[in-house]
């Protein structure tokens, strides 16, 4: 058993998780609907700040990304992750390599998404950076999630 595994099957980043979710549960629960937004946004902008390199840069472009794709999409944090959803429901999410201790970043999208092509279709996209063309299609398949 690595030292990271709890005897309960949890790995502390799993569990340190599920400690932000609560956590963003109950700031979420004293916020008014009309601060709900600039403090998701806030909220958002410091977990990326957190971020070491290059999961920062990569963060802070899908942000903006995301914003320019779908306004509508209220930033949020999610686990501890940067997050986008309408209506309150997370519709996609910007998980950083040193998360989970992965090889990799992550930028996944939720069954809110809409996203639907056939009887399969991609969810998560692995980035190990972002380049011109990741961009574009990230931005096409962020606008696509919310039609």
């Amino acid at each position: 058993m690595k030292d990271t595994d709890t005897s309960e099957g949890w790995t502390d980043d799993e569990r340190a998780a599920m400690k932000e979710r609560v956590q963003e549960l109950k700031a979420a629960a004293r916020r008014s609907p009309r601060a709900a937004k600039a403090d998701g946004e806030r909220d958002l902008l410091a977990k990326i700040a957190e971020m070491p390199e290059p999961d920062r840069a990569m963060a802070e472009r899908l942000h903006a990304i995301v914003t320019a794709s779908a306004p509508a999409l209220s930033p949020r944090t999610w686990y501890g992750m940067p997050a986008y959803a309408r209506d309150g429901k997370v519709v996609c999410f910007f998980q950083s390599a040193q998360k989970f201790k992965s090889r990799y970043a992550t930028f996944g999208f939720s069954d809110e998404a809409h996203l639907d092509e056939g009887a399969m279709w991609p969810t998560a996209y692995a980035l190990a950076e972002l380049t011109a063309a990741d961009e574009a299609r990230i931005g096409a398949l962020v606008k696509k999630a919310v039609t």
